[in-house]
């Protein structure tokens, strides 16, 4: 059966793509294909709802004394009179930049859609499936087990052009296993780990130190900029072709059930992403040549606004993600509207579509590349 997806431009002219060809095209497009991008930014913003994404912060939540500690200031920091308004004060290099010149999908009022595949709904299961391209049901925990799996920073870290050009910097202290830095030789920089490589520069050292007196809210996660800081120290020094950032406070903020604080780091980590963005483009070792590919874990619950605090497969909406791509060979297509159903095990793929390069696990079924995120 052939399944027809109708897709509205900006343009209002709207275009017919049947799975068939969409899946067809997905797998042609990897050989040999020429493109621009020759260095590619993974992102995750840990548990953020695509709601507070496309629809800006819930006043409901605001409201709630339960949830928010002083309800007049966050009411006139992040409070507007409508949605575009709101959601592009909390988020405002998404809406100024990303929707103009790139591409977000997740929408679901808009009937745009991406889920997990994983039947868990949670962290380490969703972390592997962005990663390897296939959810793992033998993986059903958050615990520092050593990830059996290879991911698509350790495939490409095997082959000769990115050897040794791949690194990750994380706020959460599990990502040394599921990437397996041991095995895949890449190097991780997570929780309270200090500044990591040789000839460390004077700012890595301070912020070694400054991190080591710095009280976080958890035993298990560093304040993200930390985690923010110590990468562009590596960017600068080691110029990598592939990095892998995780932000995490959106995600422990919200398990704490303070709203407040998660969307104020909400509105810092869309900072850093800008901050990130304006270091590439600075960089004539990178600029117009890099692909930042952003997205989540998992999401939350909303279908009773308490659930908004958490996750997991008996939480309804924790299934539910998006997705969001800026760079030189990404259509500048906005906000998706009408689009395929995304799915959380197609990224490994498309990161390495990005390089022209075909991704493969033996023995393993992982996600097609997303076409459209494709010229």
């Amino acid at each position: 059966m052939i399944i027809i997806f109708l897709i509205k431009m900006k343009t209002k002219v709207y275009c017919v793509f049947s799975l068939l060809t969409i899946y067809l095209f997905s797998a042609s497009v990897l050989s040999g294909q020429i493109r621009k991008t020759e260095n590619l930014v993974l992102i995750t913003i840990d548990g953020l709802r695509w709601q507070d994404l496309f629809f800006g912060p819930d006043d409901s939540l605001i409201n709630n004394s339960l949830y928010v500690k002083d309800i007049p200031s966050i009411s006139a920091i992040y409070k507007k009179d409508d949605t575009l308004k709101a959601r592009r004060n909390l988020m405002p290099f998404f809406w100024d930049s990303i929707s103009v010149k790139g591409q977000l999908i997740g929408n679901r009022s808009l009937k745009s859609f991406s889920s997990v595949t994983n039947r868990h709904w949670f962290s380490y299961p969703g972390y592997n499936e962005i990663l390897t391209g296939f959810s793992d049901p033998t993986i059903n925990t958050n615990n520092k087990i050593y990830n059996h799996n290879t991911t698509v920073l350790e495939w490409l870290n095997n082959l000769p052009e990115y050897r040794g050009r791949v690194a990750a910097f994380c706020s959460w202290d599990v990502f040394p296993f599921i990437i397996n830095d041991k095995r895949s030789n890449i190097p991780v920089n997570a929780g309270f780990m200090e500044a990591i490589g040789d000839e460390l520069t004077l700012k890595e050292n301070y912020l070694s130190e400054l991190q080591k007196v710095t009280p976080s809210p958890w035993s298990s996660v560093r304040l993200d900029v930390f985690t923010h800081e110590f990468a562009k120290e590596y960017i600068r020094k080691k110029h990598p072709k592939v990095l892998f950032i995780s932000y995490g406070e959106t995600d422990d903020f919200a398990h704490d059930g303070r709203y407040d604080h998660y969307l104020n780091a909400t509105k810092r980590t869309d900072g850093f992403i800008h901050d990130l963005w304006n270091l590439y483009q600075s960089d004539p070792v990178y600029k117009g040549n890099t692909t930042f590919f952003i997205t989540t874990d998992h999401g939350r619950g909303d279908l009773l606004k308490e659930e908004w605090k958490s996750h997991g497969n008996i939480i309804k909406g924790s299934n539910e993600i998006w997705v969001a791509v800026l760079g030189p060979d990404t259509p500048a297509l906005g906000e998706g509207q009408n689009t395929p159903l995304i799915l959380q095990n197609q990224f490994a793929a498309t990161i390495a579509a990005f390089f022209g390069l075909e991704y493969s696990l033996p023995g393993k079924e992982t996600g097609v590349p997303i076409s459209f995120f494709l010229k």
